[in-house]
């Protein structure tokens, strides 16, 4: 491989590894923080026990997001100095933000952990709201330089140079708020579904109590309630994003939809792949008209085809494939979510049959593929630009070679960081199960939430 390539795949497989990390680190506080509401709410200590073991495992989580994430800070300016010329110059201001962002993470964290049982009841629930603020403060603000890259804004290159810069132009720039609600949406479904997958996964197992069944399906139901109105929501979002990426990318909306010609009454087309010889998306299922009037709430809209742009300027279209991906699974994660619920809290049944289960437990690895999905698409559809119309990729790649080396160490060191989650998480739970800390809450009163119980 070229030395573009081996910068691109060095920098995307950190960041795919990176962003699972990421992403849960946002969703579990809300998961915390919900429960804890619910504790407080009802005095069922079950909630309580619940908040104090995602705690666990969130801490574990953060070990290894801080790191993956300082990797990618550092891979940022080894490989792609051209693009961090323009962010140092233009776009510094979410970087900064974010310092602040994660030391009100951290800080209200080591309080909730460490002094959660000195502390009165309303406090913990603010030092968790402060947790949940901080992190998913941090997602915005770094994925806000991801919308910067897609929507350009707040200065103009003139002959070569970068001239009137206005750092919160850039910072509040067309796709900032979409961008906002998509990563925060997305990340609370992630969160929501991974606890919905162990609590299933755990309910399935022969031998539980009833006591530490019925503790595993409240942890489900929370899930599955969280998980509809943020998945939804999530939906909802990306009705918003099609429609910036119509006014602000439309040779991305193309590939995504594998549209060629320009035209109005333009139709969705589900599944399939593009052909780029054919140009047209073989074995797809068309819906006339839909992605016209998803562009612009009009049947009349004229949707721009990827023939109106010279064809080095495409994206690469296996993309389609990766929206119909993340597009599936959100829609599956929506049904499954609400017919959970209607199972359980309108047909009033005990237990779900086995094929329910199944398909918990597959969900929380598929909200994590999902999200895979979702940000490759948002960065190879944006090819071959760094910044849109701006900057292209080879452009701003560095010039060093031989990175071939350093490409196969990151990924040994991303497969022995992913082996040492497992061991440690496995090792924790294991020593520490549910039916201990039942039989503790039960045996000394109120349940302690300090991390050393």
């Amino acid at each position: 491989m070229d030395h573009l390539t081996i910068a691109r795949s060095m920098f995307g497989t950190t960041m795919a590894f990176h962003i699972i990390f990421a992403t849960i680190g946002v969703g579990l506080p809300m998961m915390m923080l919900a429960a804890e509401l619910l504790y407080q709410k009802t005095k069922d200590r079950d909630y309580a026990i619940m908040a104090n073991r995602w705690t666990k495992t969130f801490a574990v989580l953060l070990g290894v997001g801080i790191p993956t994430g300082t990797i990618a800070g550092v891979q940022l300016s080894l490989l792609w100095p051209g693009f961090m010329e323009v962010i140092g110059r233009v776009m510094a201001l979410p970087f900064q933000i974010e310092i602040y962002a994660f030391l009100i993470e951290a800080l209200f964290m080591s309080i909730y952990v460490y002094a959660a049982n000195r502390i009165s009841s309303w406090m913990r629930i603010a030092a968790l709201s402060l947790v949940a603020f901080g992190a998913v403060a941090s997602a915005i603000l770094i994925t806000n330089v991801h919308a910067f890259q897609g929507t350009p804004a707040g200065f103009r290159v003139e002959d070569g140079r970068i001239v009137d810069v206005d750092p919160w132009a850039a910072f509040f720039n067309p796709s900032f708020l979409t961008s906002a609600l998509h990563v925060s949406f997305s990340a609370y479904t992630v969160g929501a579904f991974v606890i919905a997958s162990v609590s299933a996964f755990k309910m399935l197992r022969r031998g539980l109590s009833n006591r530490v069944y019925e503790f595993h399906q409240k942890a489900l139901m929370l899930s599955l309630i969280l998980g509809l109105i943020f998945s939804f929501a999530t939906a909802l979002n990306g009705h918003d994003t099609t429609q910036m990426l119509h006014e602000t990318q439309p040779e991305k909306l193309a590939a995504a939809e594998g549209l060629f010609e320009t035209q109005t009454h333009a139709p969705l087309t589900i599944g399939g792949f593009t052909d780029r010889e054919t140009q047209e998306v073989k074995f797809g299922i068309e819906i006339p008209w839909a992605l016209s009037f998803l562009s612009g709430n009009s049947f009349d809209t004229k949707v721009v085809g990827l023939n109106d742009f010279p064809e080095e300027y495409w994206p690469p279209l296996f993309v389609h494939t990766l929206f119909n991906g993340m597009v599936f699974i959100g829609t599956f994660l929506i049904l499954l979510s609400a017919a959970g619920i209607v199972w359980r809290k309108f047909l009033k049944k005990e237990k779900y049959p086995k094929i329910f289960m199944w398909a918990f437990c597959l969900s929380g690895p598929l909200a994590v593929a999902g999200i895979e999905f979702g940000w490759i698409f948002a960065c190879t559809g944006r090819q071959p630009w760094n910044i849109y119309r701006i900057l292209s990729t080879e452009e701003s790649v560095t010039t060093a070679t031989n990175l071939g080396v350093l490409f196969i160490l990151f990924v040994i060191v991303y497969a022995i960081l992913a082996a040492s989650v497992v061991f440690v998480l496995l090792y924790y739970f294991k020593r520490h199960t549910v039916s201990d800390d039942l039989a503790k809450d039960e045996k000394h009163g109120p349940f302690s939430l300090n991390s050393n119980s």
